[in-house]
């Protein structure tokens, strides 16, 4: 095996994210359900005999960084098992940035389950996701396979059993022009920061209703764009909410919604949820 080619990396959607309290070090606790969609990025990544990590975008749009997660995770799996050998990953761009839907993270768990494979280096899924830690709260969970419950400072994450998973559906996510950065949302003044626990019962009761995501009403007075799509999304009778920190928002999709008169600007998708991640039998239990 020399390459692998096409590796889908998912977003995913915060169907709620509840912020229940703060640690003595400043990190928040919250409760999320952590969702898979059909929008993905794509990696495509080729053996390397002299143990260098080089990367290409194969995508229009601005250069990633140098040290992007793809290259950090590479280099992280490197360092945890003392491999020797290199890959050269070209990576194709779709998932937006600032968005709320764990793209970089996304492509950082594809990047290390490809490698653990092309490398042969027979991690366990928990061994990979302490390495994906290290760069990153969202890492482990598109490491886990599943739609999960994710608690803590969003390391407890517990794959949601069948009873409890969300129905196949539709859903209109609309990423706006301007995004949001995670670190000001958390540290804001007015960021409610004491919600109740939830439970999965609850959740399971209404899936696409549950909750709130408190990092919305901050994220509102912070980006007007947020309240554009919002009301967009309200004009064509969905019922919209943000995922994770923003600026996407998303709404379940009950029926067909023109797109015509949407803002030129902003990135529209209409998405399908996964109940698996499509390498979810890439690491071993």
């Amino acid at each position: 095996m020399q390459a692998l080619y096409d590796l889908p990396a998912p977003a995913k959607l915060n169907l709620f994210l509840h912020i229940t309290g703060r640690r003595a070090d400043g990190y928040h606790l919250m409760q999320s359900v952590f969702m898979l969609i059909d929008w993905c990025d794509s990696l495509h990544i080729a053996l390397r005999q002299d143990g260098a990590i080089s990367r290409e975008d194969l995508a229009d749009g601005p250069p990633l960084p140098a040290q992007d997660l793809i290259v950090r995770a590479a280099q992280a799996l490197q360092a945890a098992t003392g491999c020797r050998l290199g890959a050269h990953i070209g990576v194709h761009k779709r998932i937006p940035a600032q968005a709320g839907m764990g793209g970089g993270s996304s492509d950082a768990a594809t990047t290390l389950l490809a490698l653990n494979r092309l490398w042969n280096l027979r991690l366990t899924r928990r061994q990979l996701q302490t390495i994906g830690l290290q760069l990153g709260a969202d890492v482990p969970f598109f490491l886990c396979g599943r739609n999960a419950w994710v608690e803590g400072i969003g390391d407890i994450i517990a794959p949601l059993e069948i009873a409890y998973q969300p129905p196949p559906a539709r859903f209109l996510v609309v990423k706006p022009a301007a995004g949001l950065e995670t670190k000001t949302i958390f540290s804001h003044p007015t960021l409610e920061r004491d919600s109740d626990s939830a439970t999965i019962s609850g959740f399971a009761a209404n899936h696409f209703g549950f909750g709130r995501n408190n990092l919305q009403p901050v994220a509102q007075t912070l980006c007007a764009e947020v309240n554009e799509a919002l009301a967009w999304l309200k004009t064509k009778g969905l019922q919209g909410r943000m995922t994770g920190s923003g600026s996407a928002v998303f709404a379940p999709m009950l029926h067909t919604v023109d797109l015509n008169d949407a803002n030129s600007a902003w990135k529209i998708k209409v998405c399908n949820n996964l109940e698996l991640h499509p390498l979810a039998g890439w690491a071993l239990d």
